[in-house]
């Protein structure tokens, strides 16, 4: 199991803190995503719904949706008939929301808050099930892996975008030292919430990447699993089957 890391203290569950952490970012969420990537994060969404072209996806649950960037995203793709975007924060899905219906993309994409650890649907429902920087947050990953293989239909797809560690030097020590100290000094400054991106790199820190989050999804139950590193390492793309 993954060192527990949570954003600020050890009484409460992480998932509790996590919730109420994204809460109180969720006004500078997406204006801090693409300032502090340099709008990198867009293009890695954009390659993470690719991994499904050519895969036969009606319907699609987005797992810890946030803002659904990546459900709007995977709209923009893959034309599904149906998405259904869950998150923890209220706060975060209402910003959703208001993006899905400038879209007017209210009748495809439908938020609703819920718990990724037990997703509220039945079993093989979704042709594919994605998430985008939310594995991390997950209080019990292994659990929260196989409830997304539970809903997926037989055959179905999971795409996992996720932060990773660059290794190549000196890219490595720069990355870590933008993480460690500048990226929490900026979401001070902006969210008034350091915290919360003290968390993110902590959380990166601790979470098991590359062939380690493989091994977990072979674990799991997923087959065909592949990893696909992103910019240097930053972050990675994890496919796998039902």
């Amino acid at each position: 199991m993954p060192q527990e890391v949570k954003p600020y203290s050890q009484e409460d569950s992480k998932k509790t803190q996590v919730g109420r952490m994204f809460d109180g970012i969720a006004p500078y969420y997406d204006f801090l995503n693409r300032f502090l990537s340099l709008g990198i994060d867009t293009l890695w969404r954009k390659r993470a719904i690719r991994q499904l072209a050519g895969h036969q996806t009606e319907v699609l649950l987005d797992v810890a949706t946030g803002t659904a960037d990546l459900a709007l995203e995977a709209a923009r793709q893959l034309q599904p008939n149906r998405i259904v975007g869950l998150d923890l924060s209220n706060e975060m899905l209402e910003i959703g929301r208001s993006k899905v219906l400038r879209r007017h993309l209210d009748g495809l994409i439908e938020l609703t808050q819920g718990d990724s650890e037990n997703l509220p649907f039945e079993d093989n429902t979704f042709d594919a099930v994605t998430v985008a920087f939310g594995v991390r947050n997950f209080e019990n990953l292994d659990k929260g892996l196989k409830e997304m293989r539970r809903v997926l239909k037989p055959g179905g797809k999971a795409v996992i975008l996720e932060f990773s560690k660059p290794r190549l030097f000196p890219f490595k020590q720069l990355y870590n030292s933008y993480f460690r100290y500048i990226l929490p000094t900026i979401g001070k400054l902006t969210s008034k919430d350091p915290k919360a991106y003290r968390y993110l790199y902590e959380s990166v820190q601790a979470f098991p990447d590359g062939q380690d989050f493989i091994n977990i999804l072979e674990k799991t139950g997923y087959k065909s699993n592949r990893c696909i590193p992103l910019t240097l390492g930053i972050c990675s793309i994890y496919t796998g089957e039902k």
